[in-house]
């Protein structure tokens, strides 16, 4: 019975499949089925299409799958079940996919407004191991996020704060006495969260991540509710607060070992990671993607669950522009690689690398043919010299998906001074990418705006960045914690607006602009981690808007110019930050700096 409704389900794609322009084939999905504004379960309908797609068309062919407007349900209980380890994100297997396009070439998604609603906890899309393929044109969105919405009522530091629920919220009391909410097959105990303003929609000034506890939470009234140890003075009634855990399972978009990626007109509203995560691509393209609220009168006030997008061992070029990024609880923007810790040196030219980070392993690292440097992870030093990967196989798996470590054969021997008694970094060259970051808005989010952790050129342009919460731009680079790589070398950060950031501190929050590697013993340090020989970090014609004063820090760099750029100091907070500089500089050479 199975083989004759896949061989239905052929006739039908080859019977409706019509030529557009003739240059592509054209799913309309009602002809399958697949009809909007429906109760049925959408994804293995999908999946039974994409699956015929692939067999009865040749991979140089253009496609187009197409939906109708309308929203689109997608069910956990029913959804396709793949094992992904996703770099920046929790670790836990197998996950539960709505929509999985794999090896897949010169396809086309177009939804045309669709909106696609997930139910439980789930990886909307994920885009594997294809080329030259296209997302345009719908949203996606949970009908109950894991993050809990409330508003503050009273707030009295003797007997706690009262707070109301937001109504699509789930809740109830869990065994220990806590605000427990929950959806299908998922449960949380938030204990942190993002105060914002109630009119503004913006991070409340100096709350930084708020920690808090719910013991002994009492209901006094229908989705009003006392919780007495929670005891923060700032809170004041009518600030809306979004409760959340650290939790990261997926994010609401995956790419992984692409080619020629774009994503056109697509609008994340909710994911429980980030918004887009991408790895192992190569040249991706973002226009008018964007992860955000549903307009003004939409009576969420947070979006992702971190990053809005974030690109993790890529190559190629990473454009990303005219998006809208708000709300969200972490950055706009993240680009690096990942260093891998050297655990042992088992010859002159053989070592072992491994994953260090809990939430960045079991996804390739490199490929024969590779270009890698070390670098020595307390003073952030390059040492020894470029070197090339021979051979490279997983050391602690039979195979390379879910490997922590791998065996690396290099062409020239390694340096005598890199061992494994002393902590030491090899990364990646040839898995970087170029960037252009251009026309976008970043505003009222968690943390930083946009990070860059790439050696290859960088542009910045054209932005405004809002009420960022904490640094607006971070060149960073670390081989100690998150391991994420690399030195910047050629970045142009030019006419970009910033208006009111630093109102929190989170981490690296040392200026507007900041320039920090982690580096444990800068004393210590021989060279220079940003910029070098005949490169420089150009900041010019931007202009600041600000309450306080530092604008631009900067540590271990090597040719650095702060020039034309305007600096409009406003009132609307207090200042309030421990540095007293406009420009504060450390271990830093070659630069120009005209205020």
């Amino acid at each position: 019975m199975k083989k004759k409704v896949n061989l239905w389900l052929t006739f039908l794609i080859c019977l409706f499949c019509t030529d557009l322009y003739a240059k592509h084939k054209v799913y309309d999905m009602t002809r399958f089925g697949i009809y909007p504004d429906t109760q049925i379960e959408t994804s293995s309908l999908i999946q039974k299409v994409l699956d015929s797609i692939k067999l009865n068309t040749k991979d140089s062919e253009k496609k187009i799958l197409r939906f109708a407007p309308g929203r689109y349900n997608f069910y956990d209980d029913n959804a396709l079940k793949r094992e992904y380890y996703i770099s920046n994100h929790d670790q836990d297997n197998p996950k539960k996919v709505g929509i999985a396009i794999e090896n897949m070439h010169n396809l086309i998604l177009d939804g045309q407004g669709a909106e696609f609603i997930f139910h439980g906890r789930m990886l909307p899309i994920s885009l594997i191991r294809s080329s030259d393929c296209q997302l345009k044109n719908f949203s996606i969105d949970f009908e109950n996020p894991h993050i809990a919405q409330i508003k503050i009522i009273r707030n009295n530091i003797a007997d706690g704060i009262i707070f109301e629920v937001a109504p699509w919220v789930h809740y109830r009391t869990s065994k220990d006495s806590l605000f427990e909410i929950y959806g299908n097959n998922w449960s949380a105990c938030p204990s942190t969260g993002i105060a914002f303003e109630k009119d503004t929609k913006r991070i409340v000034y100096r709350t930084s991540d708020l920690q808090y506890s719910t013991k002994g939470i009492i209901e006094i009234a229908p989705r009003i509710l006392k919780a007495p140890l929670w005891k923060d003075e700032r809170l004041i009634p009518g600030t809306v607060i979004a409760m959340r855990t650290y939790h990261r399972p997926t994010p609401g978009i995956f790419l992984s070992q692409n080619k020629n990626t774009s994503i056109q007109n697509v609008k994340i509203h909710y994911a429980e990671g980030m918004g887009l995560l991408a790895q192992l691509c190569e040249n991706i393209t973002l226009n008018k993607f964007c992860v955000c609220l549903k307009g003004d009168n939409d009576p969420r006030y947070f979006t992702t669950q971190a990053d809005a997008t974030h690109f993790s061992g890529c190559k190629g070029k990473i454009i990303s522009k005219n998006g809208l990024y708000e709300n969200m609880m972490d950055d706009a923007i993240n680009i690096h690689g990942t260093y891998l810790k050297i655990v042992k040196r088992l010859d002159d030219y053989t070592l072992i690398g491994r994953y260090m980070h809990e939430q960045s392993w079991g996804f390739k690292w490199g490929e024969t043919g590779d270009k890698v440097q070390f670098i020595r992870s307390s003073t952030m030093d390059t040492v020894g010299y470029e070197n090339q990967i021979t051979a490279i196989y997983s050391h602690d798996k039979k195979k390379e998906k879910g490997s922590r470590e791998f065996m690396i054969k290099l062409k020239n021997k390694i340096a005598p001074s890199i061992n494994d008694y002393i902590d030491f970094g090899i990364e990646n060259l040839t898995w970087t990418p170029e960037v252009v970051f251009s026309e976008n808005i970043i505003r009222n989010n968690r943390a930083r705006g946009a990070l860059f952790s790439t050696p290859r050129k960088t542009v910045v342009e054209k932005n405004l960045f809002d009420h960022i919460s904490g640094t607006a731009i971070l060149l960073c680079g670390d081989c100690n914690g998150w391991y994420e790589t690399g030195s910047c070398k050629n970045v142009i950060i030019r006419k970009n607006r910033f208006i009111n950031a630093l109102t929190s501190m989170f981490q690296f929050t040392n200026a507007i602009i900041s320039i920090y590697p982690e580096i444990p013993d800068l004393q210590g340090q021989k060279g220079y981690f940003h910029g070098g020989k005949n490169k420089k970090i150009i900041i010019t014609d931007n202009i600041f808007e600000t309450f306080d004063i530092p604008i631009l820090y900067a540590k271990s760099v090597n040719g650095l110019i702060f020039k034309n750029n305007k600096i409009l100091k406003n009132t609307e907070y207090e200042p309030y930050h421990w540095n007293k500089k406009t420009v504060l500089l450390e271990r830093v050479i070659n630069a120009t700096i005209k205020e």
